[in-house]
This record gives C-alpha cells, sequence and structure tokens, in this order.
C-alpha cells in the first residue's frame, strides 16, 4: 500500500463558498434571458463546467455556438464583478489551518477547480502560498466527472493517484476521484456525497491525522 503524500482540494464550497456569486451570476443571465432559474436548480450545477452548466440553465433551448459563448462570457463578467468582494475572511473554516498542517507534515496540497477563475480566487483568500500546484478549468479539455482534472493536479504534484486525497463537494467531483483511483474525503451531505471514503460537513476542526485514520489507504 502507498502511504499518502498529497491531497488535492476542489475549490467552491471545500475552501471557500462562492456557490453564492455563481448563482447570482446565472440568475441574473437567465433572469436577461426569461428563463426561471432557482437556487435548486443552481445545486444541479455544483462542480460542473461553464459550458455544461449553461446549457443546463437552458432546459433544451438551442442556440448557435457564438451565442453560448456569448452568454458564457457574460455570466463570466457577472461573476467577476461578485468575487471582487472576497477576501482572507471567506476561507472556510478549518481551510486554513489543515492546509498549513499538511504543509508542516511535508505532504503536498494542490488545486483541482473546474473554475477558470480558480487562481484568481485563491490569491484573493491569501492562501495560494499554501497550494504547491493548481490544476484548473484551463487544464484539460474534459471535466468532471471525467478523472483528468484530478490526475493532472496529482501529476503536478509529482504523486500517483494511489498517494493523493481528493477533497470534495460535489457529486461529479467524487465520481471523478473515484474513477482516477483517488481515497475521497466528501464535504457536504451524505446524499450528494455519500460515495466518497469519509464524509464531513465541512473541515471546520479537521485534523490531518484523524483524516488519514479514517481513509482506505493511509500512513
Amino acid at each position: 500500500m502507498m502511504s499518502i503524500k498529497g491531497f488535492i482540494f476542489d475549490l467552491d464550497g471545500v475552501l471557500t463558498d462562492t456557490a453564492e456569486y455563481h448563482y447570482r451570476a446565472w440568475k441574473r443571465l437567465a433572469g436577461e434571458l426569461g428563463i426561471p432559474f432557482t437556487r435548486e436548480e443552481n445545486e444541479a450545477l455544483r462542480g460542473i463546467p461553464r459550458r455544461e452548466s449553461l446549457l443546463l440553465l437552458l432546459k433544451g433551448r438551442t442556440l448557435p455556438e457564438a451565442t453560448l459563448n456569448e452568454l458564457m462570457e457574460r455570466k463570466n463578467g457577472y461573476y467577476l464583478e461578485y468575487i471582487c468582494e472576497i477576501s482572507p475572511r471567506d476561507v472556510l473554516p478549518g481551510t486554513r489551518e489543515l492546509l498549513s498542517e499538511i504543509r508542516a507534515a511535508g505532504l503536498k496540497a494542490a488545486l483541482g477547480s473546474a473554475s477558470k477563475n480558480a487562481r484568481e480566487v485563491i490569491e484573493r483568500l491569501g492562501i495560494a502560498d499554501l497550494l504547491d500546484a493548481v490544476a484548473d478549468g484551463y487544464s484539460v479539455t474534459r471535466q468532471k466527472p471525467a478523472p483528468d482534472l484530478f490526475l493532472h493536479a496529482a501529476a503536478l504534484l509529482g504523486l500517483a493517484p494511489a498517494e493523493c486525497v481528493v477533497v470534495e463537494d460535489a457529486a461529479a467531483g467524487v465520481e471523478a476521484a473515484l474513477a482516477g483511483g483517488f481515497a475521497v474525503i466528501g464535504i457536504g451531505p451524505r446524499e450528494r456525497v455519500g460515495k466518497a471514503h469519509v464524509v464531513l460537513p465541512n473541515l471546520a476542526g479537521a485534523r490531518l491525522a484523524d483524516l488519514l485514520a479514517q481513509l482506505p489507504v493511509h500512513v
């Protein structure tokens, strides 16, 4: 059995909660298109890349590719407006402590997020220096639930999937991590992330030794 040498963290819902900003941006776009859009529908977009999210929002409406691209850029513009409000106070409880503990233990940490704005967000959060690598929406062609993003993050760390733990809050992300051969910690309700090896409501109070002890492959 390989020992765990690295952690790969999703961004939204794990290190910070930008779901509200995404919801506001999609809601604004949907309103301009005359399409009803609820918070419940926004939950279905969790962990899903921008294009797939737009197609779900359109609910079967067919538009030219050029129009889809314009709408994606418009939504992203709205989101960028909103994330200007993000600061270190928006790091979720337990996150900074766990990242610091991982570094102190000589382990590596990476970001594995489908967001194309991930680098800007971690800079605004003030945690970029606690991450050894960033895999984001620009890193791979196939996004979650394909395992490519996490495989890329592991490669950036110089580690095999079996040496890494993925921390995810989306069903698509958990599926991607399992498909890639990673140990998985799910953040959120069991009905969403119950397939993960360990399920936690959040990272508040999470200790590295306790997490490793609960995983199927651990030090």
